[in-house]
């Protein structure tokens, strides 16, 4: 089936399979949060973009399979609800971005800074730091050699516009570093995979940017 990325709480996966990637991504709890499952296709080793809540959903994914880490985009309740569960049931490493490792009560085994690797078997991702939402939010890129990249933006990137923030000057930081690290580097096909709702492009999102400047905080 072709890959939409639209989910909802209580309902089915979706899975999109690229050449050495799988990407499964479910919604859990509540706040509708989204989960992705990132599976190395030579090596099948695991890891899970936030444990935001659900835990017997997110391991019923995981399976007897081995879940090498689990990375906490950001360090707001909502996506880190299930990490606890997941980690005891699993053994794997925790990692989030080094400024948000004081607000994650579960220990962090792994502080990410800016452009740091994240490996999944053979398949490496890219740490990009966005400074705003929180003051440790952190993004995953994967530069696919066979296709366009992929960006897994927690709460700093949505469809129509960037993250809440609580103020202008975090507001000002958090646009800065969506324009310049994101889409001042990355090409208008890049898929990106929220933390909450459906998917989206750069090119699509791209023509808002002064609309969303504009709006402010």
């Amino acid at each position: 089936m072709t890959y939409t990325g639209e989910v909802s709480p209580g309902g089915p996966p979706a899975v999109r399979e690229l050449t050495a990637l799988t990407i499964t991504k479910v919604s859990v709890g509540r706040m509708d949060n989204n989960a992705y499952l990132l599976e190395c296709r030579r090596t099948g080793e695991l890891c899970l973009i936030d444990a935001a809540n659900d835990a017997s959903t997110l391991l019923s994914l995981v399976g007897d399979r081995p879940l090498a880490r689990v990375v906490t985009t950001h360090q707001h309740g909502d996506h880190w609800q299930a990490l606890a569960e997941v980690v005891t049931a699993t053994g794997a490493r925790t990692a989030a971005g080094a400024e948000d490792i004081r607000g994650i009560p579960i220990p962090t085994d792994e502080p990410l800074s800016d452009r740091d690797p994240v490996s999944v078997g053979e398949v490496r991702l890219e740490v990009i730091h966005l400074v705003g939402h929180t003051p440790g939010s952190v993004a995953l890129l994967y530069e696919d050699p066979a296709d366009h990249p992929h960006l897994f933006t927690g709460d700093a990137l949505f469809p129509g516009g960037v993250g809440k923030t609580s103020d202008p000057a975090a507001f000002g930081s958090l646009i800065d570093d969506v324009e310049q690290k994101v889409f001042g580097r990355l090409p208008d096909d890049t898929w990106f995979y929220p933390g909450h709702g459906n998917d989206s492009t750069l090119g699509t999102e791209r023509p808002s940017l002064p609309e969303w400047r504009s709006r402010g905080w």
